[in-house]
């Protein structure tokens, strides 16, 4: 396959970006995207030209850090991340844009890679339980019904990419927020932060500079682990009822 690829180049935050042309050529249809992207960082290398800047770690679908937007979808056309995407879905002769996340709360840092640290600081202000040190219970010590724990599971499948903020319109980070939220909330041994877990996230999700739900739902449709719209209305919920339970006090 021959590729024509615009990928946006930008020396660093503080420097203006723009879309640069390139041509890869011998590109298999079997490669994942990230291999296309290492083909022709080796091009660029050969020639002595900075290679493009991008993040990966695993590249087995479960890090969460290929943040690519591929032709204005995150992660590009499949829904998966964006190094199980493969190039078989595209044809020879295409023109690709490649782009890093675009949010206010994600700077661009080099080339396609952002700066994600603001999910991290949503974690730290409530993504957590209280558990006590010493041996490990008894598994069978506290049982949480099917229901609940199905759905703890759904959500804590979210991997933290960002690719709902990237499709989000508003640059919301409600559906990954929900996510850490719903999962840690339906759990007995998440139930003593359960108030203050919710109330103190959705402010630093809010202090961190995203934008705000609107509910058009391209968050759920770009998520590579199907996280459900629904979990924005449940983490709503949760956080009405938190209100409540404070102002009571």
């Amino acid at each position: 396959m021959k590729l024509t690829l615009r990928v946006w180049r930008q020396k660093n935050a503080g420097a203006d970006g723009a879309m640069s042309t390139y041509e890869v050529d011998g590109i298999s249809p079997d490669m994942s995207f990230l291999e296309m992207l290492d083909t022709l960082n080796e091009e660029l290398i050969v020639k002595g030209e900075d290679p493009v800047a991008f993040d990966h770690d695993c590249r087995e679908g479960i890090c969460g850090a290929c943040s690519l937007v591929i032709n204005g979808d995150a992660h590009g056309p499949e829904r998966t991340t964006s190094c199980q995407l493969h190039m078989r879905s595209f044809q020879d002769g295409d023109t690709i844009d490649v782009e890093p996340w675009r949010a206010a709360a994600f700077p661009v840092v080099k080339d396609l890679v952002v700066d994600r640290s603001a999910f991290d600081r949503i974690i730290q202000a409530g993504g957590y339980i209280t558990a006590p040190t010493g041996a490990a219970p008894e598994a069978h010590a506290t049982p949480v019904p099917k229901p609940d724990a199905d759905f703890a599971f759904e959500h804590a499948e979210c991997i933290g990419c960002g690719a709902c903020v990237a499709a989000c319109p508003n640059g919301s980070a409600m559906l990954f927020t929900s996510a850490k939220v719903n999962h840690l909330n339906v759990l007995p041994q998440g139930s003593p932060e359960r108030e203050t877990r919710v109330l103190d996230m959705v402010d630093q999700m809010d202090a961190e500079g995203f934008g705000g739900c609107t509910l058009t739902g391209e968050c759920a449709t770009a998520c590579p682990k199907g996280i459900p719209l629904p979990s924005i209305a449940a983490m709503n919920k949760e956080w009405l009822r938190a209100q409540r339970r404070v102002a009571r006090r």
